[in-house]
């Protein structure tokens, strides 16, 4: 009999998995961390049979809760006006994570596997664009996201960031 040391749930195949890859990878070494909690999270949901998936999905839903305002406290700090399309995605995303619960629990026992599969599928994309864009911004003002501070607060003293992250410079 041939084994494996994991084998995935009937409900869940290997080709739904989420595989890290350099390209999820911002330069920013702390949402990097992040980024693979939550790829690891996604997995756990895909590999979970569905029955057994709702307290792994709350967990995974506090954890992006979190995710997404560590990004959005470090797009404040640097300069990003408090409506940008970085922080709508991420409510976006948020607003349809949130109603999953309820649906689940209505009868709907695949929701929390779809969910997982539509957030493998969006994330490469938000990562290498958004994300990335971000990591290199705080780099360009010298922002520590491990300590959440500027080294030099008047880097940003001038910029405003808006829309998707596009820079505009007052004088």
């Amino acid at each position: 009999m041939h084994t494996t040391a994991h084998t995935p749930s009937s409900d869940a195949t290997a080709a739904q998995a989420m595989v890290w890859t350099d390209s999820l990878h911002t330069g920013d070494v702390r949402m990097d961390e992040t980024h693979r909690e939550f790829t690891d999270m996604i997995n756990l949901i895909l590999a979970t049979p569905e029955a057994e998936q709702l307290p792994i999905y709350k967990e995974f839903l506090n954890h992006t809760v979190e995710h997404f305002a560590q990004e959005e406290r470090w797009m404040l700090a640097t300069g990003f006006s408090a409506d940008n399309c970085h922080a709508e995605h991420h409510a976006t995303i948020l607003e349809t994570m949130r109603v999953v619960e309820a649906h689940y629990l209505d009868s709907d026992p695949t929701i929390i596997t779809r969910m997982a599969e539509a957030l493998a599928e969006w994330f490469p994309g938000h990562a290498a664009s958004m994300d990335a864009g971000l990591a290199a911004h705080l780099k360009s003002v010298g922002f520590d996201s491990v300590s959440e501070t500027l080294a030099d607060p008047s880097a940003i003293q001038n910029v405003t960031m808006s829309g998707c992250g596009s820079v505009s410079c007052s004088s």
